[in-house]
């Protein structure tokens, strides 16, 4: 793959603080869907406020997109990325065997997380006026088991576990261009072909797992994800129906 997006903006950011909280100052001014890549981030964060490695090389982007849907529909674009992210990990290796997404936000390489999703609603005034899509890679460097929670997935690097060195200007052209191919399905024939292809590069899908919301833990068989993008878990009690949480194996 070769080339740049048509419609889709790039800014490169040599430093800064987080590729998030830019893209809320800049989504004002932009004129339609662009892409803020950091080449450095010096507060960078994940899901519920937690911290978020970047070591030097490794790849942090936000994707800006006026919000045109409901809310609930605009959060399906978890999976529009997390399957852009997949393909653009393909393309950079050849190694389609070697990856899966893992529910709700993240790509495993080889069984460990080698990417991060961040989803956020940008707001001026009362209104919700555009979606920010946060992507961290690690393309280099992966943090220490020391650095994440207790049962997390076991983070891996790219150039570590599959000796594929490529810097995160290449790689968000590959990104680039899978997402846009998503973006116009998902706008085009909805979620349903999202999430068949979703379901087909799944992690665990058939297996037990254990779900963990804010107020509860659930086990059970990863059955399915339904057409609102919630886990499906067949449990002794009956099926369960999850909107958010963290799943460990």
């Amino acid at each position: 793959m070769t080339g740049w997006p048509e419609g889709y903006g790039r800014t490169v950011l040599t430093e800064v603080d987080s590729t998030l909280s830019e893209a809320a100052r800049r989504a004002t001014d932009l004129a339609g869907l662009e892409w803020i890549l950091g080449l450095n981030q010096t507060a960078a964060r994940g899901r519920r406020g937690r911290a978020w490695s970047m070591p030097a090389g490794n790849f942090a982007a936000t994707l800006v997109l006026p919000m045109r849907e409901a809310p609930g529909d605009a959060a399906l674009r978890s999976f529009v990325i997390s399957l852009a992210l997949h393909d653009a990990f393909v393309a950079a290796t050849g190694r389609g065997d070697a990856f899966a997404l893992k529910w709700p936000n993240d790509v495993l390489l080889r069984d460990g997380k080698v990417a991060g999703i961040l989803l956020e609603s940008i707001s001026t005034g009362a209104a919700v006026t555009h979606l920010a899509i946060g992507v961290g890679v690690n393309l280099k460097t992966a943090p220490g088991a020391d650095q994440v929670e207790e049962g997390a997935v076991r983070p891996v690097a790219l150039k570590s576990e599959l000796g594929v060195n490529i810097t995160p200007q290449a790689f968000l052209n590959l990104l680039a261009q899978s997402y846009a191919r998503y973006e116009a399905q998902f706008v085009t024939y909805g979620f349903a072909p999202i999430r068949t292809a979703w379901l087909a590069r799944a992690a665990r899908l058939g297996e037990v797992i254990t779900a963990r919301t804010t107020r509860e833990a659930y086990q059970g068989t990863f059955a399915d994800v339904d057409a609102d993008g919630q886990l499906v878990l067949e449990t002794p009690k009956g099926r369960v129906r999850i909107p958010a949480g963290d799943v460990y194996f």
